[in-house]
């Protein structure tokens, strides 16, 4: 079984291999969760007020964030996501995947867990919030982890993710 996959899951395929914008509203956020999927990938995640229009409710990732957002542990480590940064930032959102659900790092601690970053250089500091702040999928690459550095998601949301986690 995978880590943080509840059992009735785990043959789950996510993402679907299709295209388009995918969107349900959650209570709990008081907003909608959407994502944009382009074949095997996962490339955005946001959480507008209202989704697009176009915007189909019917998808098993979907299903999984509602559950997680109910309390049920998912860390999302088997979505495949579609990173469109430079690279330097992709690899400081690679080491975020790596903080366990229900943990949290700082943002010195995520530099250390970065390849080529020293967490006593600003600028290497510098580099790491600003990969946080540019991150296309917050949840599946969890940025609400890191307690000291910007999340992607609104701050409310923020807020409640890391509720969630008990952060």
């Amino acid at each position: 079984m995978l880590k943080g996959r509840p059992p009735d899951l785990v043959g789950m395929e996510t993402p679907t291999g299709d295209a388009g914008i995918y969107a349900r509203e959650s209570s709990y956020l008081d907003r909608f969760v959407q994502f944009g999927e382009a074949g095997d990938r996962i490339i955005s995640l946001s959480f507008p007020s209202a989704p697009e229009a176009d915007a189909g409710a019917d998808h098993s990732l979907l299903d999984r964030i509602e559950e997680y957002l109910q309390g049920t542990e998912d860390d999302f480590a088997d979505v495949t996501v579609g990173l469109t940064v430079p690279t330097d930032q992709r690899r400081v959102l690679e080491a975020v995947r790596e903080i366990p659900y229900g943990e949290d790092a700082s943002v010195a601690q995520l530099a250390r867990m970065t390849p080529d970053l020293d967490d006593d250089d600003q600028a290497d500091l510098t580099a790491v919030r600003e990969a946080l702040a540019a991150n296309p999928v917050p949840l599946l690459i969890p940025d609400h982890r890191v307690r000291d550095g910007p999340s992607a998601a609104p701050p409310p949301v923020e807020q409640k993710l890391r509720a969630v986690e008990g952060l």
